[in-house]
């Protein structure tokens, strides 16, 4: 795989806005479990030779970090063992069963569309300053459901995560054998804003 070009990483260390700490702490977590302390030090040193060097286990949960930051760290996860958008898709995923935030949101709401109508903007808040998570639809006899996040342009990466972070994220509140997330709209193909389209069985 070819290498991050030192543009691309300048541009993203641009974006303003912040993120919390636990939204890295996911994969470090990933890195872990899948590839363990020598995968970990694989992507640090990778993220070392981009001039932003990140010690995963010093990050703070619920500290602020640059938003750059977190397309960064996926991106030297991807060049480092070369995975392909599904892997990218499953780090989003895994994230929602280590995210604390996400987790006390679903622990005590019972009520989806309450949780999708409402508290939808209040989870992505904990987790970012910028960036605006607005829910379109939610239709339960035809399950399906349409998100759109707005002033949100980080990295193309970022989006495949996204993908599967929503999924995780309905398959908390949803008890279904199977949910699919489609971003229809991204702003990286000429649309205002990212929309995805979360169906369930």
């Amino acid at each position: 795989m070819k290498g991050i070009a030192k543009e691309e990483v300048q541009k993203l260390m641009e974006v303003k806005g912040e993120t919390r700490g636990v939204t890295l702490t996911i994969d470090r977590d990933y890195i872990l479990k899948n590839k363990g302390e020598e995968g970990l030090k694989k992507v640090e040193e990778e993220l070392g030779e981009l001039g932003y060097p990140i010690k995963y286990k010093e990050i703070e949960t619920f500290g602020y970090y640059p938003v750059g930051l977190r397309a960064l760290s996926l991106l030297a996860i991807k060049k480092v063992f070369d995975f392909d958008d599904k892997k990218i898709e499953e780090i989003g995923f895994f994230g929602t069963r280590v995210s604390l935030v996400a987790k006390f949101f679903i622990k005590y709401i019972s009520s989806v569309p309450k949780v999708f109508l409402r508290e939808g903007q209040k989870i992505w808040r904990k987790h970012w300053t910028i960036g605006r998570l607005v829910p379109i639809e939610f239709n339960k006899e035809k399950k399906y459901a349409v998100l759109q996040l707005k002033d949100f342009n980080l990295h193309p990466i970022y989006c495949i995560f996204l993908r599967g972070y929503m999924s995780g994220l309905f398959s908390l509140i949803i008890k279904s054998p199977q949910i699919t997330c489609q971003e229809r709209k991204c702003p990286f193909k000429g649309d205002e804003y990212h929309e995805y389209l979360i169906k369930w069985q």
